[in-house]
């Protein structure tokens, strides 16, 4: 089986020499800092991932569920909302954390098997992220505004141009020729943003100004005498509770919130949403052919491919590509949002892995580690629409978060192979999980690291989650959606280890043997 890359970068790898010399030059002028100390942090060749974490970490799994240190005494419950209040197990909140661990507030150690809620693909304390420890102490700053974005940004958006279009690195002519594209589908623009929610909204708003002003400097919008409706993934159901694409109004009321409000928009003609049904390209074009004639017209499609807020089901490759032809051929724009499977998978975009041509990624969460909320909107020429005030946001340009963002990458693109590989693996071992308990288990959905585990019995999932969280691993059951089956999800950091995974799906194991032997 391929081992992990650890890869070694120093600042001046990663960023270049010429800037990191003005950095040095600066750090001299501003601080209290030598010539040597700062050439050598500079200089300092930093190993993302070396061998000795990787056993220590592994070591260590023998350990999960027991109590490695005392429970902290110290009440300390916070100011919560009554809804953060109910959901919270402060037992389990980090006292610390290496790679796929944590250490929680009651001193026991967890297994970090959904990557702490889908963002940190690197776990905690990723050894390479000490390259943002020496940028502090060079003196580079993170706050930014829109009007000063950093070089360390502008290198970031140039990386995720070469990425998102599949460029080798050193083919930087190619980069700079898709720059300056105006062609259709070719996604040549970065809008850095704050999170996930910010960077769909953003989205959403480039598709609805062709339908209405920003304000009233812009021209008459292209389809301005028309309604739009935005296509969404259904629930079982038929109805909207299955997709989600952050918390703003706007988006909240795709997926069925707001419901009076979404109403009287809805009569007034203002917007529509219609959910189409999961992978089922005759639905969706029979209502796309209805509201893509006056007074409708189709404003956009707004999908994930792996559903995290649905169970984990994965939209089909066949289906999506039949969407998008049809979406493509009637001037119908598509937002392809990442924020769950961006990072773990090979090349960085699940999209690619599909072959689709979208004219937005949503990206987010696992770009930046963990270290920073930093999502970013990438779009095409063509969609392009919003002036600088339309969909900023102030600390969207935060340079140290770009250098998260780079540095995830690095490791990640190093590590292509082994993602895919241990992606497999898994999804393998849960595939044989499914095939021992046949009358527990329905199905594995999802891709690779992104998985769940489809249950018949709701009581079945409640209790298997319950005992692994019991036990410190980090899994969750999802039984409130309409119509979807009762699912466990999981979703282990791409610096999962053979070890790692074999622990995991021993534990499963021990405990599904359970559950049968007591049904």
């Amino acid at each position: 089986m391929k081992a992990m890359e650890s890869v070694k970068r120093s600042l001046i790898q990663l960023l270049g020499k010429e800037y990191m010399e003005a950095v040095i030059a600066g750090t001299i002028a501003l601080y209290d800092l030598d010539n040597e100390e700062a050439v050598r942090l500079a200089s300092d060749e930093v190993e993302f991932m070396p061998e000795a974490f990787i056993k220590k970490v592994d070591h260590l799994l023998t350990e999960v569920g027991t109590q490695l240190i005392p429970e902290i005494k110290i009440s300390n419950s916070g100011a919560p909302t009554d809804a953060f209040k109910k959901a919270a197990n402060m037992k389990a909140s980090p006292l610390g954390g290496l790679g796929y661990l944590r250490l929680g507030e009651d001193g026991r150690l967890y297994l970090v098997t959904k990557s702490e809620h889908y963002h940190t693909p690197l776990g905690h304390n990723f050894p390479g992220y000490k390259l943002i420890e020496n940028a502090k102490a060079l003196g580079i700053t993170n706050a930014t505004h829109n009007n000063t974005r950093g070089y360390i940004t502008r290198l970031l958006e140039r990386e995720l141009v070469r990425t998102v279009n599949g460029i080798d690195q050193e083919e930087t002519d190619a980069v700079d020729q898709i720059l300056v594209s105006q062609e259709p589908y070719v996604l040549n623009r970065v809008l850095n943003l704050d999170t996930g929610t910010l960077s769909c909204e953003a989205g959403i708003k480039m598709m609805l100004s062709r339908f209405y002003k920003l304000d009233y400097s812009f021209p008459e919008p292209k389809y301005g005498d028309r309604i739009p409706v935005f296509f969404v993934i259904a629930d079982n159901e038929g109805g909207g509770k299955a997709n989600y694409h952050g918390t703003t109004i706007i988006a909240q009321t795709m997926r069925d919130l707001w419901p009076a409000m979404y109403e009287k928009m809805s009569e007034a003609g203002i917007m529509k949403v219609c959910p189409v049904s999961i992978n089922n390209f005759e639905d969706f074009k029979t209502k796309f052919d209805e509201y893509n004639k006056p007074p409708y017209k189709a404003a956009g499609f707004i999908h994930e491919i792996i559903m995290m807020n649905y169970g984990g089901i994965k939209l089909e490759e066949d289906f999506l590509k039949k969407v998008y032809e049809l979406c493509h051929d009637n001037d119908t724009p598509i937002m392809c949002d990442e924020i769950q499977s961006c990072m773990w998978y090979p090349g960085m975009y699940l999209f690619r892995e599909y072959g689709l041509n979208p004219d937005f990624v949503i990206i987010g969460k696992g770009f930046p580690g963990g270290q920073y909320s930093a999502s970013r909107l990438i779009t095409t020429y063509e969609m392009d629409s919003l002036n600088q005030f339309g969909a900023l946001v102030t600390n969207g340009q935060e340079e140290l978060a770009a250098l998260a963002y780079l540095i995830t990458m690095k490791f990640a693109e190093e590590n292509a192979s082994y993602i895919r590989e241990m992606g497999y693996y898994y999804e393998g071992k849960l595939r044989e999980l499914a095939l021992r308990y046949p009358s527990l288990i329905e199905c594995i959905e999802g891709k690779g690291h992104l998985a769940s585990i489809f249950f018949y019995e709701v009581d079945n999932v409640l209790t298997f989650t319950k005992i692994l969280n019991d036990n410190c691993i980090d899994i969750s059951a999802q039984t409130y959606k309409a119509m979807c089956p009762p699912a466990a999800l999981t979703k282990p950091p791409i610096i999962a280890t053979k070890a790692m995974l074999d622990f995991f799906v021993l534990k499963m194991d021990e405990v599904l043997k359970m559950i049968s032997e007591e049904a």
